[in-house]
Formats: C-alpha cells, sequence, structure tokens
C-alpha cells in the first residue's frame, strides 16, 4: 500500500462520488482506476463490458494486470482446504 497525491478538487470529486455511490473515498479512487487502467488496455470496449471484465475477475479472484494483458482476469483463489 502507498500514497498517491491528488489534487484538492480530484479528493472532492473523489468524496462526492463515494458518498453518492455508498463506497468510501479509497474505494472510489480504486474503483475509477481500475476502470481507467481497462479502458487503457482496452480501448475497444465500452463501460458497459469495462464492468463486465470486473466482475468476471472479481469472480475468478481479483484483478491482475498480467491477467488482464493476457486474457485472465483474475488469479485463481485458494480453496478452504488450501488455506490451512
Amino acid at each position: 500500500m502507498g500514497i498517491v497525491k491528488i489534487s484538492d478538487l480530484m479528493h472532492e470529486n473523489l468524496r462526492v462520488a463515494g458518498n453518492a455511490l455508498s463506497r468510501s473515498i479509497n474505494a472510489q479512487a480504486e474503483h475509477w482506476m481500475r476502470v481507467g487502467m481497462l479502458t487503457e488496455m482496452h480501448p475497444e470496449l465500452d463501460h458497459r463490458e469495462i464492468c463486465q471484465l470486473l466482475i468476471r475477475a472479481e469472480l475468478a479472484g481479483g484483478l491482475d494486470i498480467a491477467g488482464a494483458v493476457t486474457g485472465q482476469l483474475g488469479k485463481p483463489r485458494a480453496s478452504s482446504a488450501e488455506k490451512h
């Protein structure tokens, strides 16, 4: 985890959007970063398709940039038996 410096205006935009969408400021920033990253990687996709990619990635274990490039959007989650 790290600190990202942003302008006061962007911070306020994040606060407003986060409140409207029931997300924390950090969660809203991370959402916008994911959407932006996937939009740059897949300019042929529209917002609906980007959201579908995010959902598929979450179901597959989370968004991984290497997987997004290769078409394997998520890392397989360890089963509960493997965690112990």
